[in-house]
């Protein structure tokens, strides 16, 4: 199984901000790896592992803002798309617009 958490935590004061480092830090040391911003995951070996993993979120919780926990299986898990779009880069390498001092 895989557990995916999903977290938006105010970082407008001195103490949101370090709510969320020593969250951040937190799911790190428990095995986590970043996916994108703000989304973290880790392997589960089996649903009871999962739920401790879970409740171990859960204890370590900021006490303001949404973090969410998801629990899917690999097979679900596998079936996740990467979209990736271009770089695009406008270069103007022509002397169409070329301004003459």
């Amino acid at each position: 199984m895989r557990i995916i958490v999903m977290f938006d935590l105010p970082v407008e004061t001195a103490k949101n901000k370090r709510d969320y480092v020593t969250f951040r830090k937190f799911l790190i040391k428990s095995g986590f790896l970043m996916m994108q911003e703000s989304i973290y995951c880790k392997l589960a070996q089996n649903a009871t592992a999962a739920d401790n993993i879970v409740e171990n979120v859960r204890r370590n919780k900021p006490s303001d803002g949404l973090v969410q926990v998801l629990k899917i299986t690999e097979k679900q898990f596998s079936k996740i798309e990467y979209i990736v779009g271009e770089s695009q880069k406008q270069v103007l390498d022509t002397d169409e617009r070329m301004v003459i001092l």
